[in-house]
Parts: C-alpha cells; structure tokens; sequence
C-alpha cells in the first residue's frame, strides 16, 4: 500500500476504520468501485468487510439491523441513480425508528450534470432530504474526512437517525494527500460521547411528583435502549416496586426476569391495568404514537401526571402533555433519579408502590391463563396464535428475533410479554410498518451476534418482498430461521375489508404457494408443515441441518382484535364521523 498513491476511496475507508466500522453492506457499483478496491486492497486486513446484498434496499435494511442489534452505526452503499433510489424504503424504515445508519450514496461527477449520462440526472439531495437528519455532498477528496465526521455525529447524535454522504465520482478517483489523512480524528475529538445529564431542578420536581403518587408506572420506549439503560431501569424499577412497561421498541429493557415486568402490549390485560389505573407516568425514551394509542383514553388515564424524558425535545409534551419534560439521557435521568430518591424518598412509598405492584402481578395471572387457553386448541389451520406461542416456546431467550408482516405481527406483539426478551435481541420495522424486512434484518442480526440463533417470524406476504436474500444468507453461511405464517392472504388488509367493508375482498388473497420448496432452490432448508405439534421438532431439524432454514407453517385467516383500537385515534379526531 506505501507504493501506491491514497485515492478518495482510501480516504474514506480510513475514515471508517477510525470509527469503529466492521462491516459495509451494499451491492458495488461503477462509481463505488474506489471504495471496494481500497477494502480489497488493504481495508480487510485492517478489520473493515463488505457484505454482498442482491439488492440495495436490502444492504438498507441489514445496515438498519446491524445498528439495532449492536448499538452501532450501521454503514450502507448504493451507487449513482438506481442504487440509491433503491435504498430509499430502507432508509425510511430506519428514520420513523431513529436507527443510526450512513448512507453512502455515488453520484456521476459534476462536468456530466445535464448530459443525459447513464444513472446521471437525479438529485438524490433532494430526495433523501425527508427521510435523513443530514445530506452532504462531496467533490473532493479533501472534504471526505469532515463530511464523514458530519454525518456520524449527526446520526449518534441526539435523537439517532440516518444521514446520506453524497460522493461525487471525482471524490473517489483524485488523489489524497497526507493532509487529508491527518484530518482523519478520533471520535472524541470531533464529538460528545459523554451521555447529558438532566436539569437538576426538574429531577427535584419529578421526585416531588413521585413522593405523592400511590400507583406510579414507567414506560420504557426505544430510547432506553438506545441509552443502554435496561440495567439502571430493572435497578428503578425493582428498588422502588415501580410497576414497568415497555413499548414495542423497548421490549427487553425490563422482561419476565423481573418480578415488576407488566408487559409490552397496550392491549394486553396487564399493560390495560396499569395505564388505566396509574396516577404518575414515569416515560423513558418513549413516543406517544400509535404504539402506545396515543396516551389517550380508555387505554390511558387521562388524569394521571406524566413525567416525560426524552432526548427530542420535539418529543416532548407530544399528543399527550406532561407535568414535567425532561430533554437529556435516559441512562443519565434514571441514575440522577436513583440518587435523589434514595435520599429522599420517604421509605413507606416503596411499601405502597409494592402493593400496587403486587396488584398487577396477580392480574398477570390471567395473561398466564390465556396461555394455556390457546395451547389447548388443536384446530388446523392452526391459530395464529398457537403458532405464535409454538415459535417462541421453542426458541431460546435470548435468540435474535424478527418480526416482519402485518396480523401476524400484531398477534406476536399481543403475546411477547409472556416470554422473556432481552435488550436489542427483538427487531421490526415498527415506525414505518415496514414489510419486507424480515431475511434482511436477521442476516444482520445474526452477523451481529454469531453465537445467537437468529428467527424470524414472517407473513406469507411480507416474505416475498426480499426473498432473494436467502441467497446472502446460504453465501454467508448463516444459518437463520425463517418462519412463514401462511394464511395465502394480506391479512392485515383483508380483516380491514372484512371489518369495514362487508367482507367485498379486492386483491386481497393470494395464492397457495410452498415457500419451503422456494427456499429449497437456494440452498436452504426447507419444510412445509401444517399442524401446531410439529413446529418445535422443526425448528430443531432446522437448527441441526446448519444452513438458512425456510419453514413454511399454514395458519387460519384470523383476525387480531387490536384493529378495532388501533382505528380509535382516527375516530376521536372525525374521520370516519361521529
């Protein structure tokens, strides 16, 4: 490499190196092909790899998933015109869910603006604008080192997200000097990675509100665990016998290990309970969206104070107003608060608050019950919940999981609180209702964390959308688990029809197809099974044949009842008239 001249390609990969980047996921291109030289050349020796996609909105999605299951950010390629239009759903799924993830994008050199060139003539600005925190574009290899360290502080700042670094093909291909490659800094030079605090008066005042609470609860969303705060949380939460909560995006800060755990799903009996009931919310990086219908009623008491902590202050008093906003850290807030009311609190709110909370224990009794209601059920087509229950008894607690499809989707989420779930091991595209992402997001996953079985539970549907990347998976040699509830429907559309429509179906079914013999022609493992007592021998057959595995499950057409609540927003506000 000291032979050879530095190029823009050089340059940048040195800029990924210095931040910790291990993995590119992309599909290469004629302008990308600097970069991919650079990585060929030397890059791999020094710890940074490509991961080969057969479609850029699939190196998307596998950049969103390696980011939410280590933390990190998460690197992407598309090349000029197609390739990165291509990665514009992917890039969409991880801003509705704050995902940390760079996009690198080519674009043709500027003397071909306006020449008609191949791939020239988009301005991919523009369109990556509404869906990136930040867009640079670059000319020149000595930009590169600043632009990139824009980007990344930009994407791991604050609330996290995407960015898109625009590099023109002269970036690439002139020369770059030693100057440039000594503007190449450490990541704390150039960016706050110390977690913010937050005000120490409005700590004092939720610990006031605190002090006069009789049924408090926490809420815990994304930004828990994007905060790395699950331990301080189960530590809050079990010291003081304060009832937790997460929403979907924080499943597994706090879970079934913990004796205060009331569950993930709004509509779960449990999580009913204790939104309804409390008088004091205490909310940790959590959106009040359609996750959380909102904050409004009857799911939520619309009496109770909420203490809200978030990192946007954009977040802040957002569909449901606050007694106190609190714009910092979650970890930061939870161990300022730990501090003061260890202090402070008087000791007999903790024998109250176990109570409340010994309440809420005992209503999760009835979750246990329904339970076993449901195993009973010999019915084929199996229920998709039997089939749900069935995949997530038979896989370990701390597997990676993915959830990608509509109904289904909604089916596991009513049933996930009665499993135990660890931090960043459960993945959907939850903000966007993203299909499609299911084989991407567990080929990342399982790249992530090698030692962990990666499984995904997907639609019929929704698998189709990336099925070619059961190609990536058998080159990668990852043996991932994909589980297929096939009721040949767009089943979240049809319960809309069949609700609302008087059952007139429009392109709504879709025909019987074995998707086991689909994965069979890639070189998976396939099978096709139809009743509920064969899915955890299959999965076990799955497991020991080593490779990507394809089990294609028929399920009923059945409909989840959380359509008739997830509508209720959109009644409040007149849509559908009084």
């Amino acid at each position: 490499m000291a032979k050879q001249d530095l190029d823009g390609g050089d340059l940048l990969v040195k800029c990924l190196l210095k931040e910790g980047v291990t993995k590119i996921f992309g599909l290469i291109g004629g302008e990308l092909t600097r970069i991919y030289d650079a990585i060929e050349r030397w890059g791999r020796e020094e710890g940074i790899d490509t991961v080969m996609v057969r479609h850029e909105q699939a190196g998307g999605h596998m950049a969103d998933a390696w980011a939410r299951a280590t933390g990190e950010l998460g690197v992407c390629l598309g090349t000029a015109g197609p390739g990165v239009s291509h990665l514009i759903p992917a890039v969409a799924a991880a801003y509705a869910d704050s995902i940390p993830v760079l996009i690198i994008g080519a674009q043709i050199a500027r003397m071909f603006d306006n020449t008609g060139i191949l791939q020239g003539g988009l301005d991919q600005m523009k369109l990556m604008e509404p869906i990136t925190k930040l867009q640079i574009s670059v000319e020149d290899p000595y930009e590169i080192p600043k632009a990139v360290q824009r980007c990344i502080k930009t994407a791991m700042s604050g609330r996290r997200g995407p960015v898109f670094l625009e590099l023109r093909e002269t970036a690439l291909v002139r020369k770059a000097s030693d100057e440039d490659v000594q503007n190449i800094i450490d990541p704390e030079k150039y960016r706050a990675l110390k977690k913010s605090s937050g005000d120490p008066n409005l700590i004092d005042a939720a610990l006031e509100l605190l002090k006069v609470a009789n049924k408090p609860i926490i809420i815990a969303g994304g930004g828990t665990n994007s905060s790395e705060a699950s331990e301080d949380l189960i530590k809050l939460s079990e010291t003081y016998k304060i009832p937790g909560l997460t929403t979907i995006m924080g499943i597994g800060a706090i879970s079934l290990n913990q004796k205060t755990y009331a569950g993930s799903y709004p509509l779960a009996n449990t999580f009913r309970r204790a939104a309804s009931e409390a008088d004091v919310v205490l909310s940790l990086g959590c959106r009040w969206d359609y996750t959380t219908l909102y904050g409004t009623a009857p799911l939520w008491n619309q009496n109770q104070k909420i203490i809200q902590v978030d990192i946007d202050p954009n977040e802040i008093g957002k569909n449901r107003p606050v007694e106190i906003g609190i714009v910092a850290d979650v970890k930061a807030v939870i161990n300022q608060l730990l501090a003061v009311m260890e202090e402070k609190l008087p000791k007999e709110k903790v024998t109250e608050w176990s109570t409340w909370n010994d309440y809420l224990q005992d209503v999760r009794k009835n979750d246990k019950a329904t339970i076993e209601k449901l195993l009973a059920s010999d019915k084929t087509p199996m229920k998709p919940e039997r089939f749900v229950i069935e995949v997530l008894r038979a896989i370990p607690a701390d597997s990676q999981l993915v959830v990608d499809g509509g109904d289904i989707a909604v089916f596991t989420y009513g049933l996930i609180s009665n499993f135990l779930r660890y931090p960043r091991s459960t993945f959907t595209s939850i903000g966007m209702g993203h299909l499609g992402v299911g084989v991407c997001y567990a080929i990342a996953a399982k790249l992530a964390k090698l030692d962990k079985l990666a499984v995904c539970i997907s639609g019929d549907g929704s698998f189709l959308f990336n099925v070619h990347e059961l190609d990536t998976a058998v080159r990668l040699n990852l043996p991932i688990i994909v589980l297929i509830a096939n009721n040949c429907a767009w089943g979240m559309l049809k319960t809309n029809q069949k609700n609302n429509y008087q059952k007139r179906y429009c392109d709504v079914d879709l025909p019987e197809i074995n998707y086991a013999e689909i994965a069979k022609g890639f070189g998976c493992y396939g099978e096709k099974i139809d009743k509920p007592e064969e899915i955890e021998a299959a999965i076990a057959r799955a497991i020991e044949s080593k490779k990507p595995a394809v089990i294609d499950v028929s399920i009923a057409f059945e409909s989840p009842s959380a359509g008739k609540f997830l509508g209720l927003y959109k009644k409040q506000k007149g849509l559908f008239g009084k």
